[in-house]
Formats: C-alpha cells, sequence, structure tokens
C-alpha cells in the first residue's frame, strides 16, 4: 500500500477533500479491480468491499450506479424497481463515458455524467468501509455515513 500517484486517483482523492471527507486515497501493485482481490489487498473482508455496479436505464440511457457490499449480489429486479425503469447491461465504453472510470475502478463520487445511485443497506453494517478511488488499484476508506453524505443517495434493499 502507497499513497495516491496515479492522475484518477489524486482527483478522487481532491473531490474527497472538498466534499470534507478526511480519509487517504491509497494504491496498491496488485489490482483491486474485484472484491476479493481489494479485499486480500487491504486485508478486510470482503463484506467491507463497497462496489460500485453500473447498470444502463433502459428507457432514460443513463448510467444507474449501485454501491454494493462486496458479499452482496445485487438484484436487478430491485434496483430496476426502485430507479423507475428496466435495466439494461452496461459495456465497458459506456461505464467510462457515463462515470468517468473503467470498470473495477468506479468511485462512488465525481461521475463524468449524472447518475442514479443507490447505496446498499447492508454496507451500514460495518465501522469502516473500502470504495475504489478512480483506478482499479486505487481504495480509500469511509464511514457509511460518511459515504452517504458524500453521495447523497438513499439506503436500499438491493441484495438478491
Amino acid at each position: 500500500m502507497k499513497p495516491a500517484q496515479h492522475p484518477t486517483a489524486l482527483r478522487t482523492a481532491q473531490l474527497l477533500a472538498e466534499a470534507g471527507v478526511d480519509t487517504r486515497v491509497v494504491e496498491f501493485e496488485q489490482p483491486t479491480r474485484t472484491s476479493a482481490e481489494a479485499a486480500a489487498a487491504i486485508g478486510c473482508t470482503v463484506a467491507e468491499i463497497a462496489k460500485s455496479i453500473v447498470f444502463r436505464g433502459k428507457e432514460s440511457g443513463q448510467a444507474v450506479v449501485v454501491v454494493a457490499s462486496g458479499d452482496n449480489r445485487v438484484s436487478e429486479a430491485k434496483v430496476a424497481a426502485q430507479v423507475g425503469e428496466a435495466l439494461a447491461r452496461a459495456d465497458a465504453d459506456f461505464v467510462r463515458s457515463a462515470t468517468g472510470y473503467a470498470i473495477g475502478g468506479v468511485a462512488p463520487l465525481g461521475h463524468a455524467q449524472p447518475v442514479k445511485l443507490l447505496l446498499d443497506e447492508d454496507l451500514r453494517r460495518f465501522d469502516t468501509l473500502w470504495a475504489a478511488a478512480g483506478t482499479p488499484f486505487s481504495v480509500f476508506p469511509l464511514t457509511p455515513a460518511q459515504l452517504q453524505a458524500l453521495t447523497g443517495a438513499a439506503w436500499s434493499d438491493v441484495r438478491q
């Protein structure tokens, strides 16, 4: 683990500082692209990883970002009901254009386009969460309260 150096991770760190979140963005030599990889690198449980899953609204074409506990599968039906439209698959190009991030590094803030964002209520069971910081090698810790304040999103039942 080392201090962030990648420009995208540094931009995420700046956004966090501007939002008043006192945290530190760190980078790893090994990828933190999946919840399992991130948990292994950090030394926490998979469930403590706040993974970002991106869908595309079928009618609106808008990105729907679900920040979920790393050990949960996300229910597309529950998410669709909460955002009021059917969901479609989001490919790598869509994820990058909508969020500004590559798959495996989507941060819960600083998206390139407006997104609909939901927070997995199961994340509230932890004192500390770890979220992607804009690259597949960077993460940052925060509390569930900080995550909600940062995103302005509601806690939702999204687990399959």
